[in-house]
This record gives C-alpha cells, sequence and structure tokens, in this order.
C-alpha cells in the first residue's frame, strides 16, 4: 500500500529536510520518497498546515493491565496514545502483578505486537514496588526491560536507591524514581501553601519532592550510573538538577506536559480532575519550569497518563485518587500552555530526541529507505476535548471544554496508518 503525505513540513534535526515543505511517499512501511513530485498513491492524506516528526514517545504512562482492566486495558492505552500522536509509549509496572518477572516483561510486548503503538515495558525495581527488596534486574533486562523504576510510587529507601544504581551498572540501566518523601506529605491533597490553607486541605510540601532529588543526586555522585527523575514540579529540584549536570552527573529529568497549564490558585475548588501527584504549584514553581524547559535542564515532556475509573473519582476530593489522563491531550496542552517558551521544534525534540536518547533508543530518521515511524499534527489547529470522544477507557481529565491549540493528525507506524483527521 502507498500512501502519500502531501505539502507537509518536516520537523526533524536530522534530516536534510528539516523544517523544509515536501511530499512523503511511504510504500508498505517504508518511506520510499521525499521532495517536491506529487506521487500516485492508494492514500492521499492532504491537510493545509500539516507537520510531520519522527514518533513521539512517552515515559510515563499508566497501563491497568493486568488486574485492573476496567481503568485502562494494553488495546485502549495504546488506541488513546495514537490518537495523541504517540508511537512509542513506557508503560509503568504498576499493574497486578506487578512487572517484575520476566513473563510478566514478555506478556506486555507479546499482547502489543500487533498495535500500531510499540508499548516498552518498565520493570519494577523493587519487589512488588514495596521499596524492600530488589528485583532480578539482569533477568527483566535480558527479557525486554528497557527501564526500571517503581513508577507510582517513590522508592523511599536511601539504601535501595543506593544498591540499584550500582546493580544496574552491569548493564548500563536507567534508574527512573519519582521524588517524594511519603512521610512528609503524608494524607496531603494539594500544593502546601496559602491556596491549601484557605480551602482547609491538608498540603503536599515542595519539600518532600525537593528532600527525595537531593538525596537521589548526592546517591548518583557516590555510585555513578544514570539517574531520570519522573514528574519534577518544584523550583528548588529543578535547580538542584540544573547543578547535578552541570557537575557532570548522568542526570536527566521530566515534568507532565500539563504541569504548568495550572497553579495551586487558579485550579476549580475540590474538582478531583485537577487533583494530581505531585500537585499544581506556585506561580514560582511554573516559571521555574518554564525556564528549565528553555535551557534544557528539564529534557522530556511526558504525559502522566494515570487513567481512574469513575468511582476512584466521583468522590469527596480527600477520598478521590490522584491522576488524569492525557495521552490523547499532551502535545495539546503543552503547545498551549508553553507556545512563549518553546518553539515547535524544541517542544517536538521533547517527545521524540530526548526521551530516546535517555531510554537508549535508536532515533527513527525522516530518510528514504527507513522504516516510516512517524507523527502527524497541525501546531496552530484549535480543538476541545469533549467527553465520549476519548479512546481511553477513562474520562478524567481537567481539560474537557477547554479550548486547546495544536492537534494530532495521526501516526504512521509498524506499517499501519492511523488518522484522527479526514483526508482525501
Amino acid at each position: 500500500m502507498k500512501v502519500l503525505l502531501q505539502a507537509v513540513t518536516i520537523y526533524h534535526p536530522e534530516s536534510e529536510f528539516h523544517q523544509q515543505n515536501q511530499n512523503i511517499l511511504i510504500e508498505d512501511g517504508a518511506i520510499v520518497y521525499i521532495g517536491p513530485d506529487v506521487k500516485e498513491s492508494d492514500q492521499l492524506i492532504s491537510i493545509d498546515g500539516l507537520c510531520v516528526s519522527t514518533g513521539w514517545i512517552d515515559m510515563f504512562a499508566y497501563v491497568g493491565e493486568p488486574g485492573l482492566e476496567y481503568k485502562e486495558d494494553l488495546e485502549t492505552l495504546a488506541a488513546a496514545a495514537a490518537a495523541g500522536g504517540f508511537t512509542e509509549v513506557l508503560c509503568l509496572p504498576n499493574t497486578n502483578p506487578v512487572v517484575q518477572s520476566k513473563g510478566a516483561v514478555t506478556f506486555v510486548k507479546n499482547k502489543s505486537a500487533q498495535l500500531p503503538v510499540t508499548l516498552h515495558p518498565a520493570g519494577a525495581v523493587t519487589i512488588d514496588a514495596e521499596g524492600k527488596d530488589l528485583t532480578e534486574m539482569i533477568d527483566l533486562h535480558q527479557a525486554g526491560a528497557i527501564a526500571f523504576t517503581d513508577g507510582l510510587r517513590a522508592i523511599q529507601g536511601a539504601d535501595m536507591v543506593l544498591k540499584a544504581l550500582q546493580y544496574m551498572q552491569i548493564f548500563n540501566g536507567l534508574l527512573m524514581n519519582h521524588p517524594e518523601n511519603t512521610r512528609l506529605m503524608d494524607h496531603g491533597q494539594m500544593h502546601e501553601g496559602q491556596a491549601s490553607t484557605r480551602l482547609g486541605m491538608k498540603g503536599m510540601p515542595s519539600l518532600a519532592e525537593e528532600v527525595a532529588v537531593t538525596r537521589d543526586i548526592q546517591l548518583l555522585a557516590y555510585t555513578g550510573g544514570k539517574l531520570h527523575f519522573s514528574l519534577l514540579s518544584s523550583a528548588a529540584s529543578i535547580e538542584a538538577v540544573r547543578k547535578a549536570k552541570a557537575e557532570g552527573l548522568q542526570v536527566t529529568c521530566d515534568v507532565a506536559s500539563y504541569q504548568a497549564s495550572f497553579t495551586d490558585e487558579t485550579i476549580a475548588s475540590f474538582d478531583t480532575n485537577f487533583k494530581v501527584n505531585p500537585p499544581f504549584r506556585s506561580v514560582t514553581d511554573v516559571e521555574a519550569i518554564k525556564r528549565g524547559l528553555a535551557d534544557g535542564t528539564i529534557d522530556v515532556l511526558v504525559s502522566a497518563h494515570i487513567p481512574q475509573d469513575t468511582e476512584a473519582k466521583k468522590l469527596e476530593f480527600d477520598l478521590a485518587e490522584f491522576g488524569i489522563i492525557n495521552l490523547e491531550t499532551a502535545f495539546a496542552v503543552a503547545n498551549s500552555s508553553l507556545r512563549d517558551t518553546l518553539s515547535t521544534e524544541a517542544l517536538v525534540e521533547k517527545f521524540t530526541m530526548n526521551p530516546r536518547r535517555i531510554l537508549g533508543l535508536p532515533i527513527p530518521q525522516i530518510a528514504v529507505g527507513e522504516t516510516a515511524n512517524l507523527t502527524l499534527f497541525h501546531p496552530d489547529q484549535v480543538w476541545t476535548p469533549v467527553i465520549g470522544e476519548f479512546k481511553s477507557k477513562s474520562d478524567n481529565s481537567p481539560f474537557v471544554g477547554q479550548a486547546l491549540k495544536g492537534k494530532v493528525a495521526g501516526i504512521i507506524h509498524k506499517g499501519q496508518v492511523v488518522l484522527n483527521h479526514s483526508s482525501k
């Protein structure tokens, strides 16, 4: 089958066609022509203002399968990812059972093999993600786990972080940690500040994140290895990573694409769709996130996609679970809130090049003879998420009914074309 992308603007810094408007012909999943000529095709994709980049990859997404399929299964996760422009997703290990065996890694790989999105399993660092004993990470690595994290659970023990960093150096593995001292934020519901005081809710202090980041950086300096912080939100945390990078440590980090969209002062009171962890923080923190993205301290934007069923969200604020869905809105949310901070090129890099470098994955090229791993998007199209139109099983999103700028048209990956927009 031949697919022609007509008059698309290419975003790929390693391509000779970077930021050029060209036609791309794809035949049987491979790029066979890039240039000005209009080639014959079985399917023509022609949308004014359409852009194309290397397929996006997400480094932090939760899937319930196995065990909690009613929140999200592998098929719906892949569908949501494709709708959001992601051709690859790193899946957190917090399933039931936890991804801590070769069989669990193989299950994710095999069951998703025919899906249009590649789902990469992350292996748990500790057994049952409880932070007590290390898993057999070498076996998990050999089975196909491309990174190691306890996912939604922060590793509390300094000894566990130290041992994991040492152990992973055997195979040059990547340790990912969502930094928080749970004792400092016990029963917290939102950012600790004036807003939490006014609302009478227990706060989640920035300090809980910052002491964890500082500790892990000290351990990294002691042991060596590679460390990635997931979901930073605090100005002081970002500054600590900036200094660690300047000192030559192998440390990287990401933020949720929605983290700069709201502050603790602007979120709707007691609307559980604004209950996320880490929470929306202060204006100062948002400004620090933007500076960190602009100067490269923050390497990656992630969806932080955490689907929750109605019974977990339609509750009193203090009883509701944390998390929102964001695979389908990740780009649009970032593109809307960060337009004064990142160019389209820089924004795409946070979704494509940087995460693959961190994970040690090859960067797909946009060149003749290469396999097509592409995301099609329109950075200026305005759209509004609507309940009932999500591909995810869940609809816990604060962006429903909100106009967003930047729309994904579809993906081309594994020889499959998945489109959100009509084509002609």
